[in-house]
């Protein structure tokens, strides 16, 4: 921007005297002119160029949700950063270095083994920002970079110390824990480095194949016990559906039994003929097939009597 500037001033001072130091007439430069109109620009852009990059230079505005660390080439970092919006600097003595402190998101993979010696890829998304009271230091001890210095080694060693405590089966069922763990470790990490750590993700977990398998056929076993305890319970509930039918059916047959007495088989047979008298004709059956006995013509009788 400044050289831009100083051209333009440069270029606008040697055109506003042109016409001393071009002859129109021969179409050429007039040299003691020239170089005498050279050294007067020069005399003139110079001075107010580095009075402009003094101004632009003293001037520094800081982006919302950032905090500026001002390094002083005399005296090093400054304790306390800028705060956002204007604010202002020894120009050409302090330079400004911007932090963003709003939260941020990084993912980050690794590999580590479980208790059980299985191998287990995980991904990780973490989000963080630099304390906004803490970045002069920040800036200090660890520079620009410090996602790649702190965040990233931090985040490797928080999940191969946490996968080592766990089965791989452990960080499936209890991944709550395991998430809880590597945060913690991150968050005692980053702490001394002026660095918040505010969440942390487990976006995946990968096993080998063989592991995979594994799971896949005791899952197949559980699911197969669980049939088979289901079927279980249905026959030993029909088994003891069919002993209380048959104890009840048992029970009747004793209460008919305890019921039939001869007096009310007295009762029946008597009940027998008295339907069998209401529903005779009068007339008596002139035979009977089989081995029944034969009935006697009562009429005949009826009539010798008379």
């Amino acid at each position: 921007m400044l050289i831009l500037i100083a051209v333009g001033l440069f270029l606008a001072l040697m055109l506003s005297a042109r016409d001393k130091w071009w002859d129109e007439d021969r179409n050429d430069l007039r040299m003691p002119e020239f170089i005498k109109r050279l050294g007067t620009s020069l005399a003139i852009a110079l001075p107010l160029l580095i009075i402009v990059g003094a101004v632009m230079n003293a001037i520094v505005i800081v982006p919302a949700g950032h905090r500026g660390v001002v390094f002083d080439k005399l005296k090093g970092i400054r304790p306390v950063a800028l705060n956002e919006g204007l604010n202002f600097v020894t120009p050409y003595i302090q330079d400004v270095f911007y932090y963003d402190i709003r939260v941020q998101k990084v993912e980050f993979g690794s590999t580590a083994a479980s208790k059980d010696l299985q191998s287990v890829s995980t991904k990780v998304a973490i989000n963080f920002r630099p304390k906004a009271d803490g970045v002069a230091d920040l800036h200090r001890n660890v520079g620009i970079n410090y996602a790649d210095k702190i965040i990233h080694p931090a985040v490797q060693e928080a999940v191969k110390a946490t996968t080592a405590r766990y089965t791989a089966e452990e960080l499936i069922t209890k991944r709550e824990d395991v998430k809880n763990n590597i945060q913690q470790l991150l968050q005692k990490q980053a702490s001394g480095a002026q660095i918040e750590v505010m969440e942390t993700y487990i976006t995946d977990f990968d096993f080998s194949p063989e592991f995979a398998k594994a799971i896949e056929a005791k899952q197949i076993a559980e699911q197969d016990a669980l049939k088979a305890k289901r079927d279980l319970d249905r026959i030993r509930i029909e088994a003891e559906q069919k002993v209380a039918t048959a104890r009840a059916e048992a029970t009747a047959l004793t209460l008919q039994r305890e019921a039939i007495t001869p007096n009310l088989i007295e009762l029946r047979r008597v009940e027998t003929q008295r339907l069998a008298i209401e529903k005779w004709d009068g007339k008596l059956p002139q035979m009977m097939l089989g081995n029944s006995t034969p009935i006697l013509d009562l009429s005949s009788i009826n009539g010798n009597r008379r």
